[in-house]
């Protein structure tokens, strides 16, 4: 044995037993369909270092991803995960969780959702989730009547409005459907569903909101909240929208009322952590984040020739210039 080895090993040695259990190298999976560029994985690993766990250092992750956000392929993700035998899944979204918990009834798993975990059968109850989920909900998708509302005061002469669905999240779907349909009865508003579950079908999506003579578009969760390609379709086709992601303003789309993620993301790392340190799913509330904001992009709708309300642009808790 070489004597750095010797020396190395001693100094494991003297280590306490718990200091030592947190050096041993973790295997989590992460099951993300955004993709390894999205904002969840930053946040994410950020809660897991408040907890003491370094990607490298005493973590290794297994990232799986679908392709142009096709969630119908995370079941066979989620297998795959179960095959490896990770300590923990981590379910960025709603279809992930659902995938996940799917494919294991005893590997613990964390999720990130924008819906009511109890009502859509993740866990027993808020406060003692049972079995082997829990974690953080935005219910982003509950306040899909309010983004109608919001984008109704802002063109308050449509009668009819676009909704933007990704028909591969049939779960968030079904629940933003169920809320913008009472809110629709309640404005008088006709609605026009439209599908896209790739950047590709954005287009003609955007060219069919013109086609029928909608005056909006509602862009539900896990479309392309911060997508580049729709801030620009919406810009060239001269439609107003609101989304659900909370960077969407920011990043050139009109309006955006969300969540936010970033502390949710963070909430899940953390949860990782105390799991990986051994708390059990069972044990740990479902968190809710649940204060939303409001932002509006005074640059975009200037060139979509909006007059904005001033009693809207004072509910604003961000206007960009």
């Amino acid at each position: 044995m070489r004597r750095r080895d010797f020396i190395a090993g001693l100094g494991a040695a003297a280590l306490p037993v718990a200091a030592r259990a947190q050096q041993r190298m973790q295997v989590i999976g992460l099951l993300n369909p955004l993709g390894q560029t999205s904002t969840f994985v930053a946040n994410f690993f950020r809660g897991l270092s408040e907890t003491g766990y370094v990607e490298g250092r005493n973590l290794a992750v297994e990232n799986r991803s679908t392709e142009n956000r096709r969630f119908d392929q995370l079941r066979s993700l989620a297998d795959d995960l179960v095959r490896r035998q990770v300590a923990v899944i981590v379910a960025s979204s709603t279809p992930a969780a659902v995938a996940a918990k799917a494919a294991t009834k005893s590997i613990p798993i964390v999720f990130a959702i924008a819906s009511d975990p109890v009502e859509i059968g993740l866990v027993a109850s808020l406060n003692r989730p049972g079995g082997n989920l829990t974690g953080v909900t935005t219910l982003n998708a509950a306040v899909a009547a309010k983004r109608l509302e919001l984008l109704h005061e802002m063109v308050p002469t449509a009668t009819s409005i676009g909704v933007l669905f990704n028909p591969t999240n049939p779960v968030d779907t079904a629940s933003e459907v169920k809320e913008l349909e009472a809110a629709a009865q309640t404005l008088g508003l006709h609605l026009l569903f439209l599908n896209a579950s790739k950047e590709s079908e954005f287009e003609a999506a955007v060219a069919t909101v013109v086609s029928q003579g909608a005056g909006g578009l509602v862009i539900g969760g896990l479309v392309g909240g911060t997508s580049d390609s729709l801030f620009a379709l919406a810009a060239r086709y001269r439609v107003p929208a609101i989304y659900s992601g909370s960077r969407a303003a920011a990043d050139g789309g009109l309006m955006s009322y969300s969540t936010d993620f970033a502390d949710a993301q963070r909430l899940v790392g953390a949860y990782t952590g105390r799991i990986l340190k051994g708390d059990k799913p069972a044990d740990l509330p479902v968190q809710q984040v649940v204060k939303m904001q409001l932002r509006i992009n005074m640059k975009t709708a200037k060139s979509l020739g909006l007059n904005l309300p001033l009693t809207l642009l004072g509910r604003a808790d961000e206007v960009i210039e």
